[in-house]
């Protein structure tokens, strides 16, 4: 998920690809029928394999793509100005694993300006003592190249994470822990933690402007909890969802969300409506936020950016073959 302070229907290609296949789990190679991306012309050394999640820095002006091999930087320099709005743009023309640290990376999320949490699994060429491959909560203030353990190392595998900020100027931190099949919160930053509802979920999204309203993607629908993650309850009028994201209220507000089929979802007050497609399924998805929002979405084509709520799409990263 993506905080900016928190942070034609046709495929516009930066030819920015990968060498070998994106690998993600349950996508679609199908190509929406909007025409051909461009040949690739500026080769990735290895690929990511799966991509477990997105976001931006709006401190730093940096992309990132948290994989099954490490936390990527992304090429946007082709993306318009209204991308990340005021913050520096990176020099980088194609994707650059950071500080060459394959660390599985299951939940990712820009924190705050400036900050990101990560879990996952430590990297196979790292030698780990831990009681369970479980990199619990890490914290990076430099964009990814290290990583200081905040809690739970060798305990949990966070596979989500979002982040809202308190009136005291912490963090409350949820995670989904998913040996456990529940939501935990943390109201310290990701010190310590506070189980909560079990839940079967493949997407969480905190309310940045409510910080106890969370959302939750199941195979039942969309959830909700209005009290920091003790219950949920079914949103009603909701599609069913496969990833959801936050609206900055400078753009909007409200929510969007992707369904399996890749089709973009905006709720305007109690009504949602389709309003683009990717055409394939997703697999990560993040909201950029500022004067104009722009999604990110990884699937097993790349990973792609829309200013107009899916009707467009640039490609930024491309899977050869």
């Amino acid at each position: 998920m993506v905080r900016s302070e928190r942070s034609r229907r046709r495929i516009i290609a930066l030819s920015v690809p990968l060498v070998g296949i994106i690998a993600l789990t349950g996508c679609s190679t199908d190509s929406p029928d909007s025409g051909a991306i461009s040949p690739a012309t500026a080769p990735v050394e290895s690929a990511f394999e799966h991509v477990h999640g997105l976001g931006a820095d709006p401190l730093t002006g940096d992309t990132y793509a948290a994989t099954h091999l490490g936390v990527w930087l992304i090429p946007t320099g082709a993306l318009p100005d209204t991308y990340l709005v005021g913050a520096p743009r990176a020099d980088a023309t194609q994707p650059v694993q950071i500080a060459g640290r394959a660390q599985d990376t299951m939940a990712f999320t820009v924190a705050a300006p400036g900050q990101l949490l990560a879990s996952g699994h430590p990297d196979p060429a790292e030698q780990s003592n831990l009681a369970l491959p479980n990199l619990g909560l890490m914290s990076s203030t430099d964009g990814a190249s290290s990583w200081t353990t905040l809690s739970l190392e060798g305990v949990t595998d966070f596979h989500d994470l979002d982040a809202v900020p308190l009136n005291d100027g912490s963090l409350r931190v949820y995670g989904y822990d998913a040996a456990a099949g529940a939501v935990s919160v943390s109201d310290d930053s990701g010190l310590t933690w506070s189980p909560r509802a079990v839940l079967a979920l493949r997407d969480l999204a905190a309310d940045p402007s409510q910080t106890d309203r969370l959302y939750a993607t199941t195979a039942t629908g969309v959830m909700v909890s209005t009290d920091a993650g003790r219950t949920f309850g079914p949103l009603d009028g909701a599609p069913a969802l496969l990833l959801v994201d936050a609206v900055d209220a400078a753009s909007g507000g409200g929510w969007v969300g992707l369904d399996p089929t890749g089709g973009v979802w905006r709720q305007d007050g109690e009504t949602w409506t389709q309003t683009g497609t990717t055409g394939r399924t997703p697999e990560a998805f993040a909201v950029v936020d500022g004067p104009v929002s722009w999604l990110l979405v990884a699937d097993a084509t790349g990973i792609t950016a829309s200013d107009d709520f899916g009707d467009t799409w640039t490609a930024l990263v491309s899977a050869a073959g």
